[in-house]
């Protein structure tokens, strides 16, 4: 299904459009650059598409970034130590199948999140190098990714 004939499309983290996603049940409203003015937002939540719950623990990438986790390296623990890579994972698919199918091509995904973060995510022990797992997924597709604090 071609989707050339709509609008641009973007995908924005959900908690930046002050959808209540983030893992503590509240959301992050963000100034969004007024190039998105007319633009068509898709929001996401890859841990919510995931299938865990709002609110829920904090997770971290343990031992790595979102390339590691795609790459089987690396894992997702929650702070009560419940591996939830899997979670992460079947998200960020899914975040990836929006991307394909509405020929998404570029992102504004929340800063430092396990999920969305680009350049710099959450460890254990708090900020690291790195992607998270969504973002990893989505660079490798192709899609442009700004940061939004």
């Amino acid at each position: 299904m071609s989707m050339h004939k709509f609008m641009d499309r973007v995908i924005v983290s959900a908690c930046l459009l002050g959808m209540r996603t983030r893992y503590d049940g509240e959301s992050k409203p963000a100034d969004l650059p007024a190039e998105l003015d007319g633009v068509c937002l898709i929001p996401v939540c890859p841990e919510q598409l995931g299938g865990l719950p709002t609110p829920r623990p904090a997770s971290f990438i343990m031992e790595g970034d979102g390339a590691g986790v795609l790459a089987g390296e690396s894992r997702l623990e929650n702070v009560e130590g419940v591996d939830v890579t899997e979670q992460f994972l079947r998200g960020s698919a899914e975040v990836a199948r929006l991307a394909k199918i509405f020929e998404v091509r570029r992102a504004y995904l929340k800063s430092n999140s396990p999920s969305c973060g680009f350049g710099v995510t959450q460890g254990p022990e708090g900020k690291i190098p790195g992607n998270g797992v969504c973002a990893e997924m989505l660079r490798r597709m192709g899609v442009e990714i700004t940061v939004v604090d």
